[in-house]
């Protein structure tokens, strides 16, 4: 009887070690399939870049328009770290990510891309001169240099930015 038993165990173990390998297999295939394409990083990344700004626009805005108390050293380091985020921006747009279909970019954007970048660079350039008047602590020329921004954004927004 043990020597029937220790026979079944060992049939079992060998039918079990090959289809547990199977099923390991199996299920390492599909994460290898679902590795991202250069293009959906490249969104991921943008997402991630825009979302750091929106983190630091709102505040900046609700002083800008008086929802706020205005406090210069938020204001200049809020500002600070959206010049900081914006030229990376201009690598979140390569070719391939214009094939991925989750983004609010209009295809116009591509078709026009100079037209595009020419908006991203005034955008790059009114956040860095934000932060520069941020720094002064005068708050009339920073909502003047804030608006410049908004301008900057908006302007880009309402042509190439889907709702």
């Amino acid at each position: 009887m043990p020597q029937a038993h220790a026979r079944t165990s060992r049939l079992v173990r060998l039918a079990v070690l090959p289809a547990a390998a199977l099923l390991l297999a199996a299920l390492a295939v599909p994460a290898v399939a679902q590795q991202p394409t250069r293009g959906e990083q490249a969104v991921k990344y943008r997402k991630a870049l825009y979302q750091v700004m929106a983190w630091n626009m709102g505040p900046m805005s609700a002083m800008a328009q008086g929802k706020a108390p205005y406090n210069a050293s938020e204001f200049a380091r809020r500002a600070d770290r959206v010049a900081a985020v914006a030229p990376m921006l201009y690598e979140a747009y390569p070719a391939e990510s214009q094939a991925v279909k989750d983004t609010k970019m209009k295809p116009e954007a591509w078709t026009n891309r100079a037209d595009f970048d020419a908006k991203m660079k005034t955008m790059v350039e009114s956040s860095g001169a934000l932060a520069t008047v941020a720094k002064t602590g005068d708050e009339a020329k920073t909502r003047s240099a804030y608006a410049d921004l908004g301008n900057a954004c908006k302007s880009c927004h309402d042509k190439y930015k889907a709702d």
